[in-house]
C-alpha cells in the first residue's frame, strides 16, 4: 500500500525571494517618484501663484537700444525694495512723498557669465524723474531718486533708471520689506555683527550689538532699513547701502548653507515666503525662470559678484539740496561700462565694492569707504 501524503508547495529558493523583494522595491520606487512628483510640481505650482507680475511693455517707447553687440547676452535686472505696509497708507520709514523704496540696485551679468555686478543706487540722489502713468503725473526735475517708486511703483522707477543711464533692462524685481523679514526668519536667523546698538526710538528700532547678533524677524529687517545711525547723519544714507549688501551677502551665504539646504522645512518656507514677496515682469515670473538666473549666479561664483555703491558726492551743506547727494562722472563711467558689457577696473569702483563672498563671511567691519564723496566709517561686518 502506497502512503499518500499531501503535497507541499515547493519552498521559495533564493533567488525567486530576490525578484520578490527587487519588485516591491521598484514598485515602491515608482510609487514614491510619482507621489513626490506630484508634490513637486504642486509645490512649484504654489510658488508661481506667489508671483505678482506685471510688464516691461508699460515703459512705453523711448526706450534705450542694446549697446553691446558681441556674443551671448548680458542681463540687466532692476531689483527695488517696497517698504510700504501692507493695509497702510504709510511707509516704514513713516516720511511723505519720500516714502516707497529705499533700496534700488541693477544686476548685471555678463554675456559669458563669468562676472556680474550689483549696483547700489543711494535713494537721496537727485536726478531728473520722466512722466509716468502714462503721463498723469507729470516728469519733475531735481527730485529724490525714489520719488519715482512713491508716485508709479516700479514702472515709474524702471522708467527712470532707462532714461538716466541709457542701459536698457531685461527684467525687474521688487521685493517687499515685510516678507524679507519672513525669508530670514524661515531660515533661522541670520548672523551679523553689530559693534553697538542701533536706536532709532521715532521709528521704534532697536538692534542690540553682539559678535554674533542673530537677527531674525523684524530685528533683521529693523537692522536692513535703519537710517539713523552714528554721529555722522547726514552719511546715514550711504552707510545703510553697504548694510544692506553686507545682510544679502550674509543671507545668500545662509540659505546655501548646509544647515539650510539639509532642512527641507526650511527650504519650503524660505521659498514660499520669498515668492509671496516678489512682483516680477512676465518673463522673470516663475520659479524656472528666477532658478535659471540664481544657477547662473552661482555658476559665476559668489567672489566673483561684486557689490558696488554708485559713486556720488553731498550738495553743499548751505544749498536747499543739503544732505542729498549727485552722481559723480565716475558714477556715468560706470553706467557706460555695463552698457557695453566692460569689466568695472578696481581704479573706478575702489573702495566702493566689495564681493558677495566676503560680504557673506568674516572680513566686514569698518574701513570699507564708499567710493565718491560719501565716506562713512559706520559698517557693520558680518561674522563667520
Amino acid at each position: 500500500m502506497t502512503d499518500e501524503t499531501t503535497p507541499t508547495p515547493a519552498q521559495p529558493t533564493r533567488r525567486t525571494r530576490r525578484r520578490t523583494v527587487l519588485k516591491v522595491v521598484l514598485v515602491s520606487a515608482l510609487v514614491l517618484a510619482l507621489v513626490t512628483g506630484v508634490g513637486t510640481w504642486l509645490f512649484v505650482r504654489h510658488l508661481d501663484g506667489n508671483i505678482e507680475t506685471g510688464s516691461l511693455a508699460e515703459l512705453g517707447p523711448g526706450r534705450p537700444e542694446r549697446q553691446y553687440t558681441g556674443n551671448g547676452k548680458p542681463l540687466n535686472i532692476l531689483v527695488m525694495g517696497d517698504d510700504s505696509r501692507d493695509g497702510e497708507g504709510n511707509r516704514i520709514d513713516g516720511e511723505e512723498g519720500a516714502g516707497g523704496s529705499d533700496t534700488t540696485i541693477l544686476v548685471h551679468l555678463s554675456a559669458d557669465r563669468s562676472r556680474a555686478y550689483a549696483v547700489s543706487i543711494p535713494r537721496d540722489s537727485i536726478v531728473d524723474r520722466p512722466a509716468c502713468n502714462d503721463g498723469d503725473t507729470p516728469a519733475a526735475t531735481r527730485v529724490m531718486w525714489n520719488a519715482a517708486f512713491t508716485v508709479g511703483k516700479e514702472y515709474c522707477t524702471a522708467d527712470q533708471f532707462e532714461q538716466t543711464t541709457d542701459i536698457l533692462l531685461d527684467h525687474y524685481a521688487v521685493v517687499d520689506f515685510n516678507g524679507f523679514g519672513q525669508m530670514v526668519e524661515a531660515v533661522g536667523g541670520v548672523p551679523v555683527c553689530v559693534p553697538e546698538d542701533i536706536v532709532d526710538e521715532e521709528r521704534q528700532i532697536f538692534v542690540p550689538a553682539g559678535d554674533p547678533s542673530v537677527l531674525r524677524g523684524d530685528q533683521a529687517l529693523d537692522y536692513f532699513r535703519a537710517r539713523y545711525v552714528g554721529e555722522q547723519q547726514d552719511q546715514n544714507d550711504i552707510s545703510r547701502i553697504r548694510r544692506q549688501q553686507e545682510f544679502i551677502g550674509a543671507l545668500v551665504s545662509k540659505v546655501q548653507s548646509a544647515g539650510t539646504l539639509a532642512r527641507p522645512d526650511r527650504v519650503v518656507r524660505f521659498l514660499d515666503a520669498a515668492t509671496k514677496s516678489l512682483r516680477t515682469d512676465e518673463e522673470l515670473g516663475s520659479v524656472l525662470d528666477i532658478a535659471r538666473i540664481a544657477l547662473q549666479l552661482r555658476d559665476i561664483g559668489l567672489d566673483k559678484v561684486q557689490f558696488v555703491t554708485l559713486p556720488t558726492d553731498y550738495f553743499p551743506v548751505d544749498s536747499e539740496l543739503s544732505g542729498k547727494v549727485f552722481w559723480t562722472p565716475e558714477a556715468y563711467e560706470i553706467w557706460d561700462l555695463l552698457n557695453h558689457d566692460e569689466v568695472l577696473p578696481a581704479s573706478l569702483i575702489g573702495d566702493s565694492s566689495v564681493s558677495a563672498k566676503k560680504a557673506g563671511g568674516k572680513g566686514g567691519g569698518k574701513g570699507h569707504g564708499t567710493g565718491g564723496g560719501g565716506g562713512s566709517d559706520e559698517v557693520f561686518g558680518i561674522c563667520a
